[in-house]
């Protein structure tokens, strides 16, 4: 059993695939039940945000995983699979457990080093944990990529700037209102979505200096709750419904929309109406994944539209600048720790075999001593016990050494051979558990992802075939 990693992102594929593939949190538990109910799935998570679905599951085989997730994802988004497998990139093993560190660090966000990842992170465990798709490799893996995120955000500085898609959208729109960099003062502002990414763009709009906030939401109460928040936090807020949108429009100077829901939610028509006879520009700053905003919106006169097309063409050419150090930290930081989980896991992973080795070695001394008894009965029960526990002291001691030093082999990325060779050695039948296993290798892009489906007992990777191939992938 190994951790298979399939996924799309920001860097892989472009927003109009992405949001055919996106996953409503609603359809969520559905599609995980899809994929754990595969043949060569065991455990599985999902993860969708404004930049990315990635699933992490635990297979039996590399390709028999590869092609189970990747059918499951390729009828949820309607789009044909070898359309879609394009787009895909694939870790395995070792790189899986690297890349999903990689993910909890914010390195590999539109946005390097935002940390709303984690929170996303830990909320995509929560939901596969509810639904009965965690199990102990995943349990285990989510918690230390948790750790790992939250040790790099607060020994790197990577996030010191505070920078999300939010904060970018919202410099953007700061810049066509014709205020300095990523200030609004004064501005009043609509937010479409209470959700988090909601409440996150209501914070960063009281830290620009905006002066009213009306938050609309299809559920009243939770639009309630956010603005109440913001008017203790000092800026005048209200709450209304999606009905409303048009004469909220008309008295703002800027719109986000991150509602998460699937289809458009902000019509032409509304935003049309609300900006009618106005002579100001209006901002409307699209983030949710599929988009919450008619494209159609980009049309009206004295509209500007910043999504995250946009942001994704602006930020993929980004001058890391100061932080390029805090990067370079936080890359090394991850690396150390992947590593250092991998010598664990693999360590873990030779525990059965020592486990049966010395449960042979006292079958074996429980025996001799049985037949001992019989040829000798006539020993006292002080001479039989001394016996007992002298034998039992010298076979401890004969295995002392070979079993601290099969552990501390097996941390290497060959160290499973250690083991294999006393499982033959000593004939040993261990039950050997599920764990993260592998060195860590490159991932596989669209094209060998394609080979791999189509030519499944093809090597298609630098060691994502070898690693397949061990685990017996037929």
């Amino acid at each position: 059993m190994s951790v298979l990693v399939v996924g799309l992102s920001h860097r892989s594929a472009p927003v109009d695939v992405l949001e055919k593939v996106a996953v409503s949190a609603d359809d969520v538990p559905k599609l995980l039940d899809e994929m754990v109910r595969c043949p060569h799935v065991s455990e599985v998570t999902l993860l969708s945000t404004c930049n990315r679905v990635e699933v992490y599951a635990v297979v039996d085989a590399f390709h028999g995983g590869l092609a189970d997730v990747s059918e499951v994802l390729a009828r949820h988004s309607g789009l044909p699979l070898q359309d879609l497998t394009e787009h895909f990139f694939v870790h395995y093993a070792g790189s899986a457990v690297q890349h999903l560190f990689t993910v909890a660090a914010g390195l590999d966000s539109m946005v390097v080093g935002e940390s709303q990842i984690l929170g996303q992170l830990r909320q995509a465990y929560a939901t596969a944990d509810e639904a009965g798709t965690v199990g102990r490799v995943l349990h285990e893996l989510a918690q230390q990529a948790l750790r790992v995120g939250k040790r790099v955000h607060a020994s790197t500085g990577i996030d010191a700037a505070g920078a999300s898609v939010v904060s970018e959208a919202l410099r953007d729109a700061s810049a066509v209102l014709g205020h300095a960099d990523g200030e609004l003062p004064g501005a009043r502002a609509v937010i479409v979505g209470a959700g988090a990414m909601g409440a996150l763009a209501a914070a960063h709009l009281r830290r620009a200096g905006a002066a009213e906030i009306t938050v609309l939401n299809r559920s009243a109460e939770r639009a309630e709750r956010l603005a109440q928040k913001s008017v203790e936090q000092g800026v005048p807020a209200r709450a209304g419904l999606l009905d409303e949108l048009s004469a909220a429009v008309a008295d703002a100077d800027l719109m986000v929309a991150c509602t998460g829901a699937i289809g458009t939610v902000v019509e032409r028509a509304a935003v049309e109406a609300g900006t009618a006879g106005r002579t100001r520009p209006f901002v409307v700053c699209d983030l949710g994944l599929p988009r919450d905003v008619d494209p159609a919106v980009a049309e009206i006169e004295g509209v500007t539209v910043v999504d995250l097309i946009a942001l994704q063409r602006r930020l993929v050419r980004q001058d890391l600048g100061g932080a390029a150090d805090a990067v370079s930290a936080a890359r090394d930081l991850v690396a150390e720790e992947a590593q250092s989980y991998l010598a664990a896991q693999r360590s873990a992973e030779v525990t059965p075999t020592v486990t049966a080795l010395r449960r042979r070695a006292s079958e074996v001394v429980d025996a001799e001593l049985l037949r001992l008894s019989s040829r000798l009965p006539e020993l006292s029960d002080e001479v039989r016990d001394e016996f007992t526990r002298t034998v039992r002291r010298v076979v401890d001691k004969l295995l002392h050494t070979p079993t601290v030093q099969v552990k501390k082999l097996a941390e290497g990325p060959d160290g499973d051979s250690y083991a294999a060779a006393l499982r033959t050695l000593f004939e040993l039948d261990p039950q050997k558990p599920a764990a993260v296993a592998g060195t860590v290798e490159q991932p596989l892009n669209g094209h060998e992802v394609a080979a791999a489906l189509e030519a499944p007992v093809r090597r298609v990777g630098p060691g994502a075939a070898r690693a397949a191939d061990a685990e017996g992938d037929r």
